[in-house]
């Protein structure tokens, strides 16, 4: 290849989803920005840099000169977990392919993609790599591959993972090609990268292939974050990690004082951050150093904002899978960290740091850091009684009166490389009319009731951005991770934010209305959904209008939680 200050880079992104790593918008992934930097540091000029969605390409043909024009052309993406998004829609083999054939420069393509490509939907349980005609597959580090091909030419192409000195330069230099999204600024987060691999071996999982945990340090991932907000991100989730606990120790212990520089660090360069979330911790961590895990948590929910989850992967509760497939935590000691969890990041705002889970909530946000959990199925050793373990585990839970900000439940997603490369498919299959009796069981005996208890009428949700209309209504989200679906009366305008105040709850979503809604303005539907009102009384208060005060109703709802008599935060 020429001179690498001649050359044009286009960056298409496919959207990843790994076990430590979301990339599917509203998430912008560490992949093309960190490419980006690897071209900026070989020589490439940024402002020849160009970065699309794939959504994007879809929308306008004329991108897709880009990609056709480009000297080096550079295609991130891969599912390896299943999941459905709103945001965005993952590329499909046939595109990826399309995208080789449009290539008219040198094609590489990287991510997790070179584990497999296959349907990015739920119901996916197994992937394959198949023929899609790049010059390039990036068997390891996609930045290593675009540096070298750039730094060195084509021969000096190597599949080779990247050292944290290279790390430091690229992650900083590419951050400018958020720029570039079509979130930016407002409704982008940026997946951020404090550790990949894992020390230890569950059966079906991806992340041990990056080896033992390697840590960047605090002030190479604040120094990203600056670059970041340097470029209008004000959004930021610290999700490209197998434990966050582990951070700056040895892999295993906590190391709390490298969690209060790193995420005091973070709150020092962007003081008017919006989100700042995390995604995996590990419950062995809490288990094995209970009173470490408690320093580090409360420094995490001291930093972080509310509606913050920490990831657990329990798997499987039953203790022949746990066996078979090298699981690290008992369901009872995954309930002990549960219990950490709680009485360390349980509280909401308002409340004192530390003074344990706010279940009858005086304030009106969501609590500060709560667990999830994830349950995989299809798992080695999988029987009737594994679903019955895991009922069960998730109803101790609840009995006990703890909160669960998200149970994630899936059929396990079959790679090569992986134990359950062969099996994973199989089992998943004869299996698959008892998983949905059993996750539609948990829907709606644990999760409705979990969602209540977590979220409660009168919950404040600041900032709910809104993405689409559907059967009269309108939907959104906050940005963070696993944040809920809020459906709200009426259609309103979309892309743009509202406060919103939880009136009733599905399984995984709520409903509210806008925060505070004016009781003068509000509309029939308004007043209907808040709860206890109904039809007549709706009827009432709306032709009793105009109010000087709200109404106190003596049977009913407080009202003066949802509503004022002006200023009103309704749309429209």
């Amino acid at each position: 290849m020429q001179d690498p200050a001649d050359l044009d880079v286009t960056i298409v992104d496919g959207y990843v989803d790994e076990p430590a790593h979301f990339g599917v918008p509203p998430y912008i992934s560490t992949y093309p920005r960190f490419a980006a930097g690897a071209a900026v540091d070989a020589g490439v000029d940024p402002d020849s840099i160009t970065y699309h969605t794939i959504d994007e390409l879809r929308e306008s043909r004329r991108l897709w000169e880009d990609v056709a024009d480009a000297d080096l052309f550079v295609y991130v993406g891969g599912m390896t977990v299943p999941g459905k998004y709103v945001g965005g829609t993952p590329a499909e083999p046939d595109e990826v392919r399309k995208l080789a054939w449009t290539a008219e420069g040198v094609s590489v393509m990287g991510g997790p993609v070179r584990f497999g490509v296959g349907e990015a939907n739920e119901g996916a349980t197994e992937t394959k790599r198949q023929n899609l005609d790049y010059d390039f597959l990036a068997l390891a580090d996609i930045e290593a591959a675009v540096y070298d091909l750039l730094h060195g030419g084509l021969e000096g192409f190597e599949d080779r993972y990247r050292d944290n000195e290279e790390l430091d330069r690229w992650a900083r230099k590419g951050a400018f090609i958020v720029e570039q999204h079509p979130d930016h600024p407002d409704y982008l987060i940026c997946e951020l990268e404090t550790s990949r691999g894992c020390p230890y071996r569950c059966s079906f999982c991806t992340e041990p292939m990056y080896g033992d945990p390697t840590f960047r340090t605090p002030d190479s991932v604040v120094s990203e974050v600056g670059g970041l907000a340097d470029h209008g991100v004000r959004h930021f989730r610290l999700g490209r990690q197998a434990d966050i606990l582990a951070y700056g120790g040895d892999g295993e212990a906590p190391n709390p004082d490298a969690l209060r520089e790193l995420y005091g660090g973070i709150r020092d360069v962007v003081p008017d951050l919006g989100t700042l979330h995390l995604d995996n911790m590990n419950p062995v961590t809490i288990t094995d150093y209970p009173e470490k895990s408690r320093e580090g948590i409360r420094v995490i929910a001291e930093h972080n904002t509310p509606g913050d989850t920490a990831a657990f992967g329990l798997e499987s509760a039953d203790p022949v899978v746990r066996e078979k497939n090298n699981l690290l935590v008992s369901a009872e000691e995954c309930l002990e960290a549960v219990r950490i969890v709680n009485e360390a990041g349980g509280w909401r705002p308002g409340e004192a740091p530390g003074s344990g889970p706010s279940v009858d909530a005086n304030a009106d946000r969501l609590p500060k850091l709560l667990p999830g959990i994830n349950l995989v199925h299809g798992l080695e050793g999988e029987r009737a009684e594994t679903f019955e373990h895991n009922k069960q585990f998730l109803q101790d839970v609840y009995d006990e009166g703890l909160m669960l900000r998200r149970i994630n439940i899936r059929q396990v997603m079959a790679f090569e490389g992986t134990e359950m490369a062969e099996t994973g498919a199989d089992i998943a299959h004869d299996h698959k009319q008892q998983f949905k009796t059993y996750k539609q069981a948990v829907r709606e005996e644990i999760d409705n009731p979990m969602l209540q208890r977590v979220a409660p009428p009168g919950t404040v949700l600041p900032n709910v951005y809104l993405e689409y209309h559907e059967d009269g209504r309108t939907f959104g989200r906050q940005l963070g991770t696993y944040a809920l679906l809020v459906a709200l009366p009426g259609e309103r305008e979309l892309g743009r934010t509202v406060d919103v105040a939880v009136t009733d709850h599905g399984y995984r979503s709520v409903s509210g209305v806008p925060y505070p809604l004016d009781i003068n303005a509000a509309s029939m539907d308004e007043l209907r959904a808040l709860p206890g009102i109904g039809k007549q009384r709706a009827g009432n208060l709306f032709v009793d209008r105009p109010h000087e005060t709200v109404p106190n109703l003596d049977d009913g709802p407080d009202l003066g939680t949802f509503c004022v008599t002006g200023g009103s935060g309704s749309a429209d």
